[in-house]
């Protein structure tokens, strides 16, 4: 996979799984938090994750599911507080730095273009010290749609003028990209493996990278 950066001005990042390890993302909504409500309601994991995922699945896109409050309200746990518990999880893909170091070298508009919730956020960008690689930190959340629909990008043109012919999105999620595409954004790659504990994934639909060291300026 190779990538024309003189044809490029903006690289818009997703986080979780693109930049980060979803690893820990996997982990704390499969198994961590199943555990701490088995706990909290006196009743086994396997029950738990029986009455859990359901719940998750039916939320998967929205902008409540990416929200630390409205699962803490939902499930009658402290999200925020549980993820700290396993924070020691949150781990960097491999080249992302140095990536991150040559995109800036090399003059673009680097953004950090997230669904997370801005506890989440906030709690990531303390643990691996990547926002000072940013021009702009973008959280889904505050525009209250999430990236999965296209009129998202329209607000974000809005706030943070970009060409499209000149921009890239690197993002984990296929239904992401397609919202992408549909706006118009040219220049779209998915990631192969975005949980490294996980098999790699079939990816047709986009071109698609393992790692940023095929994308280095």
């Amino acid at each position: 996979m190779k990538l024309n950066w003189q044809q490029i001005d903006t690289v818009f990042l997703d986080m979780d799984g693109t930049l980060l390890d979803l690893h820990f993302d996997n982990y704390f909504w499969l198994e961590h938090v199943p555990l701490r409500y088995a706990q909290m309601n006196d009743m086994g994991v396997e029950e738990a994750r029986h009455e859990l995922y359901p719940r998750f699945q039916k939320m998967e896109g929205t902008m409540e599911w990416y929200c630390i409050d409205y699962w803490s309200n939902e499930l009658g746990l402290d999200i925020a507080t549980l993820k700290e518990e396993v924070d020691h999880l949150i781990a960097i893909h491999p080249h992302v730095t140095d990536f991150l170091d040559a995109i800036r070298n090399h003059e673009k508009h680097v953004v950090l273009v997230t669904n997370a919730h801005g506890k989440s956020l906030s709690l990531k960008m303390n643990r691996t010290r990547l926002g000072g690689h940013f021009d702009e930190l973008i959280c889904a959340h505050d525009y209250g749609i999430p990236k999965e629909q296209s009129n998202f990008w329209g607000l974000l043109q809005e706030k943070l003028p970009f060409d499209k012919e000149r921009t890239v999105l690197v993002d984990d999620s296929l239904s992401v990209l397609r919202s992408a595409e549909h706006y118009g954004i040219k220049h779209l790659l998915a990631i192969y493996k975005p949980d490294t504990k996980a098999p790699a994934r079939e990816i047709l639909e986009f071109s698609a990278i393992h790692s940023f060291l095929e994308i280095m300026p």
